[in-house]
């Protein structure tokens, strides 16, 4: 006997509710293991893989010691101490004890927060150190924990503030080498993930099971001597109490590598307490960031132009009347009497603006047209790079700024000034490692604070010097060494060490107030260079003040002979008979 299902039989339409069902299941099956996949995948990986960062140690910063490196950044172990205010019981004697043992790192209101019965957390003191937290441990104080941080710690205080800078509450370096090699000082993070089970003991089978060491910061060697650097810090606190200056700034680098041995500004901070600090001014390297016309320091660079391009010698000499017109502009000389046939050394040894816009003159053949801007632009920006960013390791470095001849305000009148220091902003490390190739042979080398990486030996791992080209000859170079050392005597003689050959230009120059020149305020500066046979240290100085009326001979020279009297010692240099 044959059954069929008829058309609208209950079997049927059991059968077609079947089959749609099915369909249904089917369907949620495929949507979930198919399409839903990594979806469910990752909520099961969330529930089953338990993940860790394993962090990484901030490298520690040494300076020198001489030849020897020296901790100036290091890093230490502190603790905050924290309380369940749910859970305390004895609040009365958890006051006492953190106030006793934890001192100044003690919150001022304990049992106030204690008394906050809502909270389940108050901290109590912060950067505890570990003998006082065991002394606290000790206690058995009911409902009061400890949590574990790492700190900077700044064994030489102040020392280099500025160019160290510091590690603000989010772990990321602020200013200086702390900014500027963050990354490399900060290293890679771990990772440390597991397969576990529900009672999260990890699984040893499983390809999910991942440990990736923290890669720790690199411990970095500055080429910062603490001695050079503190007597540096001390010889402008004397400064700035002898002259009344309100901000002084100097700069110490070896002519031979561009490695700079000191570099500071006052008044400074201490990155300890960084948090302390009112005024976020005291942060800024001001030889690196701050760009200033920087005077008659620049006529270095206009005599090194004309000697190399072969218009002037140190005996070759002009018409001196104490002004000079160049266009609609009259162009007067600071020291006034000088006149009549004289030589540039002469025009140097005086700081004659007059000697200074004659040779850009006759780099023009007799006027400042634009074959002489162009000169004097590829001297001043290409070659001497005087307004280049240098690419030193520190954070907050700032370019300068030279007018090119191909705009509108690079004429002859701005030109003129530039060969006096006027009408361009730079850098104190703009000019001072410009100045350094100028006395050295003409070498540029790019100006570090970073001597080498600390081996995991013990030992220095040192970065080769950088030369980065050559600015003028060897010949113009000795000339311009020999003429500045000239130059210095004629003021500094007696100041100086006998036996030694020091040279130098003085600077000073107008502060530019509500867009006009002020004569009530000046910036004083002085750059120079020391040693025996060959140049062995190059120092810029400048102070500066609001109101104030400071002199690069009176003021910042002074500052400048200490210090160079006082590396002659450091430096065992040997004086020539």
């Amino acid at each position: 006997m044959k059954f069929e299902l008829q058309k609208g039989s209950r079997s049927r339409n059991l059968a077609f509710m079947v089959f749609a069902i099915m369909a249904v299941f089917i369907v949620r099956l495929f949507y979930l293991q198919i399409i839903q996949h990594d979806y469910y995948a990752s909520l099961a990986d969330n529930e089953q893989i338990t993940r860790l960062k394993l962090p990484a140690e901030r490298g520690v910063i040494y300076g020198l010691d001489g030849a020897n490196p020296v901790s100036l950044v290091i890093n230490q172990t502190v603790y905050t101490v924290f309380a369940d205010p749910q859970v305390t019981s004895d609040d009365d004697k958890i006051v006492e004890v953190i106030n006793r043992v934890a001192g100044g790192n003690a919150r001022k209101n304990i049992k106030e927060l204690l008394s906050n019965k809502q909270s389940r957390y108050q901290i109590l003191a912060t950067r505890v150190s570990r003998l006082q937290a065991e002394l606290i441990k000790k206690e058995g104080l009911s409902g009061v924990s400890f949590q574990e941080q790492v700190q900077r710690v700044y064994p030489e205080g102040s020392l280099a503030a500025q160019v160290l800078g510091f590690v603000d509450y989010d772990g990321q370096g602020r200013y200086g080498v702390e900014g500027g090699l963050n990354e490399r000082l900060s290293g890679e993070d771990g990772i440390l993930q597991s397969v576990t089970d529900v009672s999260s003991v990890p699984l040893s089978i499983g390809d999910k099971n991942i440990k990736v060491p923290a890669k720790d910061g690199d411990d970095i060697v500055l080429s910062i001597d603490r001695n050079v650097q503190s007597h540096v810090e001390q010889a402008l606190k004397d400064g700035m109490d002898r002259t009344g200056a309100k901000k002084a700034s100097a700069i110490v680098m070896d002519p031979r590598n561009g490695k700079i041995m000191a570099m500071a500004n006052l008044p400074s901070y201490s990155p300890q307490e960084f948090n302390k600090v009112t005024d976020v001014a005291l942060f800024n390297n001001n030889t690196i960031s701050a760009p200033y016309e920087p005077g008659s320091v620049i006529k270095t660079f206009m005599i090194s132009t004309g000697l190399d391009k072969g218009v002037i010698t140190p005996q070759s000499t002009f018409v001196n009347t104490d002004y000079i017109q160049i266009e609609d502009r009259t162009i007067s000389n600071a020291t006034k009497g000088q006149t009549g046939t004289i030589t540039f050394q002469h025009a140097l040894n005086w700081s004659l603006n007059t000697g200074m816009v004659t040779i850009a003159q006759r780099l023009g053949d007799g006027t400042i047209n634009r074959n002489a801007r162009d000169i004097m632009y590829d001297y001043y920006h290409n070659r001497f790079g005087l307004d280049k960013i240098t690419g030193i390791e520190l954070a907050g470095e700032q370019p300068g700024l030279i007018i090119s001849p191909e705009m509108t305000e690079g004429n002859a009148v701005r030109y003129s000034n530039m060969s006096f220091g006027q009408g361009l902003d730079l850098t104190m490390l703009g000019v001072a490692s410009s100045f350094s190739s100028a006395i050295n042979g003409g070498k540029y080398y790019q100006p570090t604070v970073l001597e080498g990486v600390m081996g995991n030996n013990g030992v220095v791992i040192k970065n080769q010097p950088k030369l980065v080209r050559q600015t003028i000859s060897s010949e113009t170079s000795s000339t311009v060494k020999n003429m500045l050392q000239i130059a210095r005597s004629g003021t500094f003689l007696s100041a100086d060490k006998s036996g030694y050959k020091i040279g130098g230009k003085t600077g000073t120059s107008q502060v530019i107030v509500n867009g006009e020149y002020s004569d009530s305020q000046t910036v004083a500066s002085y750059v120079g260079y020391g040693g025996a046979d060959e140049a062995r240290y190059v120092i810029m100085v400048q102070v500066s003040g609001k109101d104030e009326i400071l002199g690069g001979s009176a003021d910042a020279g002074p500052i400048f002979t200490d210090i160079s009297n006082w590396m002659l010692d450091y430096l065992r240099l040997q004086p020539k008979e």
